[in-house]
């Protein structure tokens, strides 16, 4: 079928034109060895107000073609990979017009059977990948039981030359999670040391630190981030659930992708299933940037008043030193 053929399909006006032209019009447009932007939007005008009167067939039949299409219209794709996993699976395998972000919103809103789909793609992204297997084992990212806490006692950042008896235990889940997600975002042979942030973009900076497993190192990024104190910025991270850290998050403009992957490294327990995925990304995107701006002035406020108040202590304190030294000096 010719370009031409393509660009006609629309008036024709045969019995079943839903159907029908649902059909042939993907046909068509797979047809064409490059399409231009305006068949993209044609096909999309076309195709999507037809597609809640074609079947389920038609359905499943146009997500295979469009899985082999390289300018497959990213829209009418994103549509179909919303459909159940029958139908969206030759997408979520094999489409370009998926992005990342796409597939972890997908992920997150139909769980296992859509994740199990994209873990088959020949060039996943790794971090896409390690949620996946986490998802399949949810006990990676499992709260501790009680035993286990009491063993485990607060330590200090090993050094970049520590042995391997040193390193976090891979047994403990949320370290092992930790653990896993650093050696996936670090390059190869890149060094731990505390310099390694220096000089980073903000989100950079922030992924990194949060992957060390080490706390202090996300808390100091994330005042430097957000202009706050280290206090502050500890009592965000330290709150029970992650509602503080999602509009420091949303205050940053980060994308919910690199969003959630900072919050599963800092609070790995928060996400045991699909479902907490799900939840996570729904409310970060009802969050709306000004209301998480305000929250962060409110931070801001805060730091600036205990600045205030630590200097009106340590002015009293030298004023009654000196009142002290003047005391005694007329004593003597």
């Amino acid at each position: 079928m010719s370009s031409s053929d393509f660009r006609h399909i629309a008036i024709r006006t045969e019995a079943g034109k839903a159907e029908r032209l649902f059909r042939a019009a993907v046909s068509a447009f797979c047809s064409l060895t490059r399409p231009s932007r305006r068949e993209i939007a044609q096909l999309e005008d076309l195709t999507l107000p037809l597609f809640d009167e074609v079947s389920v067939e038609s359905r499943r039949y146009v997500a295979a073609a469009l899985s082999e299409c390289e300018y497959a219209p990213a829209a009418l794709v994103r549509r179909l990979a919303e459909e159940p996993v029958e139908i969206a699976a030759p997408l979520l395998t094999r489409s370009n017009a998926l992005s990342d972000i796409d597939l972890i919103a997908l992920i997150g809103r139909h769980g296992l059977p859509h994740a199990r789909a994209i873990a088959r793609r020949k060039e996943l992204n790794a971090t896409i990948a390690h949620l996946i297997r986490a998802l399949e084992k949810p006990t990676l990212v499992n709260t501790r039981p009680p035993e286990t806490v009491t063993k485990l006692a607060p330590v200090k950042p090993a050094p970049a030359s520590a042995t391997e008896d040193n390193r976090p235990d891979p047994s403990v889940p949320e370290e092992n999670a930790r653990r896993r997600l650093r050696s996936m975002m670090r390059p190869a042979g890149e060094s731990a040391a505390v310099n390694l942030f220096l000089g980073q973009p903000t989100y950079l900076k922030l992924r990194e630190t949060a992957l060390t497993g080490n706390l202090a190192f996300f808390q100091t990024a994330l005042a430097d981030a957000l202009d706050i104190d280290f206090a502050t910025a500890r009592s965000i991270t330290e709150q029970s659930g992650y509602a503080a850290l999602l509009a420091a998050l949303k205050a940053l403009d980060l994308s919910e992708d690199r969003a959630f992957l900072i919050a599963v490294a800092v609070h790995p327990g928060e996400f045991p299933h699909p479902q907490a995925i799900r939840l996570f990304l729904d409310r970060y995107r009802l969050l709306h940037r000004e209301a998480a701006l305000d929250k962060v002035r409110a931070w801001k406020a805060e730091t600036l008043s205990r600045a205030i108040r630590g200097n009106a202590i340590e002015t009293g304190r030298h004023a009654s030193n000196s009142d002290d030294k003047a005391a005694g000096r007329k004593a003597s």
